[in-house]
């Protein structure tokens, strides 16, 4: 029987945005249903229940910094798609459709007002489409990154150069896991948890071999986002509704801290999907 883990949880800096505009008005992936009584939004709602998450961040002791909602940009929320920010320098976003393109621009402003003050000495802008921490999750000192729906595969080779890392390219199957952070979490330098039918065969592989000792999610808490989780190496923020996954982190030695995000998901997010980590310390 694996022995249970002792974790350490490290205090993170995240930039997040309020949900301020937030709503369902389109349709770019099989969670948002604008026209459907279910998929309808309550904007009161969904900002208590951002509050909530951002004072739960704080409560663990992390630093959070908030970038302005800008009207008719309604998930510009999900701040984990306004890039990669990582040794002090940040890899920029490049949106797949029309309707998230501005959200690139402001993302990128607030990086050149407020980058100098945080530490981030280089900004660049990937020539392919890169969305951000949605498709792109650092593990350690090896750069998890995806394609399949939304990042370009172009974009993989960018960060390679950019950071000078290690990038293991994965490609995702299955157009309800959009992103790689609704199909993996990253909980700790070494450890992630993924659910496998998310990815294609040579993926899976690639994973179980780099990753031998992972945790592999269960269907019924992946459809409500649970891998949508933002790990201190400790604490790990997860969706209220994933149940079982809450109990396979606790076997392994994690804290779960469940949140209720409901609201946000009916487009297709959850707590990672709000956090973008400003990992500011050069290598």
């Amino acid at each position: 029987m694996r022995e249970t883990a002792v974790h350490e949880a490290t205090r993170r800096r995240y930039l997040m945005c309020p949900p301020t505009y937030f709503d369902v008005v389109y349709a770019i992936n099989p969670w948002m249903r604008p026209n459907d009584e279910e998929g309808r939004v309550d904007t009161e709602r969904a900002v208590a229940q951002w509050t909530e998450l951002k004072d739960t961040y704080e409560r663990l002791g992390h630093e959070i910094h908030v970038v302005d909602p800008v009207p008719g940009l309604p998930d510009m929320v999900f701040a984990a798609n306004g890039g990669v920010v990582l040794d002090g320098r940040v890899f920029g976003s490049r949106f797949r459709y029309v309707e998230r393109l501005p959200e690139a621009a402001h993302y990128l402003s607030w990086f050149k007002t407020h980058g100098s003050r945080l530490g981030i000495a280089d900004i660049y802008v990937p020539l392919a489409v890169a969305e951000g921490e949605g498709d792109i999750l650092i593990v350690g000192d090896r750069i998890l990154a995806a394609t399949g729906f939304r990042t370009e595969p172009q974009a993989h080779r960018e960060l390679a150069d950019y950071f000078g890392r290690e990038v293991l390219s994965l490609e995702l199957v299955d157009p309800r896991f959009y992103h790689l952070d609704t199909a993996l979490a990253v909980l700790d330098d070494e450890t992630v948890a993924y659910y496998p039918p998310a990815f294609t065969p040579e993926s899976r592989e690639l994973l179980r071999m780099t990753y031998p000792d992972a945790i592999i999610a269960h269907e019924a808490d992946v459809m409500v986002l649970g891998l949508n989780a933002v790990s201190d190496g400790k604490h790990v923020v997860l969706p209220v509704e994933a149940k079982g996954f809450a109990e396979q982190l606790s076997r392994r030695g994690f804290e779960p801290v469940p949140v209720d995000l409901s609201e946000l998901r009916k487009a297709g997010g959850g707590p990672k999907c709000c956090t973008l980590e400003l990992r500011v310390e050069s290598a």
